[in-house]
């Protein structure tokens, strides 16, 4: 009995130490291609979604990491000569491609309800606003994001994490990765456009540039979605200035505006304060500590005015209320609850009412309910891609190097070289963490000759940092991209000329 029980150990212990001594396998180079349909603006659509893993090679030509990607492309169109390409990144820097994938411009989004909160039994249905009836569409997760990981070399060892883990490298090997995809697939001809959402701007604006310098592919448009500063520095009292009508915003959402605001619609009311923090807000800041009292106490007023916070929450802020400490104290007094970072639709109920923020991302939270199991299960259920490979919504790629980020530049400077290249912006009014004026003003500087503005564009919604989880929103988001595709693609046929 007791040799027995030693042979079952041992037998136990052998299999669990061989299953331990497995590791994951992380395909390099493989495709799966599963065929589908949809109803897109009352038309049916047919597609196929490809699924697949392609390397990033060194110089030596040898893999170092295997991207996995989503590309979805029409299949009842045989010439794909004119047809447009979008290729989607999200941002982070270590987010996952999932966010614009199942929620905004691929053919299936995950359920939820029509102002964008988790509902259960959590899945997937039809997107009948995908874009995907005017361009096909390729969604990339850079390296530890999504599926996509670096691979061990000959010896073993794993690349230098600086290859992949920085503003630059960042930019450098997704244009390989890029140049290689559409060659593979034959999309040279093929009008191409780059989307990225939050970082994903930084990443798109300098890839196409790096496109064009370095492969001598020529974009026709780049879409920011929810754009970050994109390498454009701006602090002091312009960063101080141009908080105030996000707060506007968030402020007439929750009615919390004085009536002669809040009776108005939003669009009249941020044009006001808008013009508030241009020409009158942004001069006092200058000053600082040396303003007359007579008007720091007007300043004090006004902007109470237009942001729903007490006179003395600003006056002991000496007017620089920080993000956090205004959505922790907006609803304070009257409902307790604090709003979102990323969407200020969003409340969250902390454990004290005091405090200078938030205890958690009431809007992330709620995301994650829904994008999580949705990824998940679409893969592998629908897309028949099994692995144990743990989908990262959020990859480890720290430490990020952020020095010499010149993507903002880079993207002026290739619309100078490009005349066919076009820019869209694309920001909710709600979005606490990279908001709309701030969108507005990174528009400005890349029309800094005064000679891009008919090729630059701002499109606003009622909505957050994802603003497509409204389904209103989302109808009308992809309509503004159909159009701004459709505009992109005139008079190509007739030259690139100035």
């Amino acid at each position: 009995m007791k040799l027995k029980t030693i042979l079952v150990g041992f037998v136990f212990v052998f299999a669990f130490a061989k299953a331990f001594s497995q590791k994951i396998h992380v395909p390099v180079d493989t495709t799966i291609v599963s065929k589908h349909s949809t109803m897109i603006k009352g038309k049916t659509i047919p597609y196929t979604a490809t699924v697949g893993f392609q390397p990033v090679w060194d110089d030596a030509g040898m893999p170092v990491a295997s991207l996995l990607y989503t590309y979805y492309k029409r299949s009842d169109i045989s010439n794909d000569e004119t047809r447009p390409l979008v290729i989607s990144f999200n941002g982070g820097p270590g987010s996952a491609s999932v966010w614009m994938h199942i929620a905004y411009t691929g053919p299936r989004i995950l359920k939820i309800d029509d102002e964008g909160f988790p509902v259960q039994p959590y899945g997937i249905k039809s997107n009948p606003n995908s874009i995907l009836d005017v361009a096909d569409i390729v969604f990339v997760n850079p390296v530890n994001t999504g599926y996509s990981r670096m691979l061990p070399g000959e010896d073993g060892k794993m690349p230098d994490k600086k290859m992949f883990f920085g503003v630059n490298a960042d930019i450098k090997y997704l244009a390989d990765w890029v140049n290689t995809f559409v060659t593979r697939n034959n999309r040279w001809r093929s009008p191409k456009f780059l989307i990225g959402e939050s970082y994903g701007t930084t990443r798109v604006s300098g890839l196409a540039a790096a496109l064009q310098d370095s492969k001598w592919m020529f974009i026709n448009g780049v879409i920011l979605v929810s754009p970050t500063e994109i390498g454009f520095e701006f602090d002091g009292p312009v960063e101080v200035a141009n908080r105030l009508p996000y707060f506007t915003a968030a402020a007439w959402y929750h009615k919390m505006l004085p009536a002669a605001l809040q009776q108005k619609d939003l669009p009249e009311v941020l044009a006001q304060s808008e013009d508030y923090a241009v020409n009158e807000l942004l001069p006092l800041l200058v000053k600082s500590g040396y303003l007359e009292k007579d008007k720091k106490e007007n300043a004090i007023k006004k902007m109470a005015y237009f942001s729903g916070l007490s006179e003395e929450t600003i006056r002991q802020h000496n007017l620089e209320v920080p993000f956090n400490y205004f959505w922790k104290d907006l609803l304070r007094d009257r409902d307790g609850l604090t709003i979102g970072r990323l969407d200020s639709r969003y409340k969250g109920l902390d454990v004290k009412e005091a405090g200078d923020r938030p205890d958690y991302n009431s809007e992330l939270t709620s995301w994650l309910h829904s994008f999580t199991p949705a990824i998940n299960y679409y893969y592998s259920q629908e897309l028949g891609f099994k692995t144990d490979l743990s989908y990262n919504m959020f990859g480890p790629v720290r430490p990020w190097d952020r020095t010499n980020n010149n993507s903002g530049a880079s993207l002026r400077r290739a619309m100078g070289v490009n005349p066919n290249l076009n820019v869209m912006v694309q920001s909710g009014y709600y979005d606490g963490a990279t908001t709309y004026f701030n969108a507005k003003y990174i528009m400005w500087q890349l029309n800094a000759s005064g000679k891009l503005a008919d090729r630059l564009s701002f499109k606003g919604y009622r909505s957050g940092h994802m603003m497509y989880l409204r389904n209103e929103d989302l109808i009308k988001a992809n309509d503004d991209i159909r159009e701004f595709i459709e505009t992109s693609s005139q008079g190509i046929e007739k030259g690139a000329k100035h």
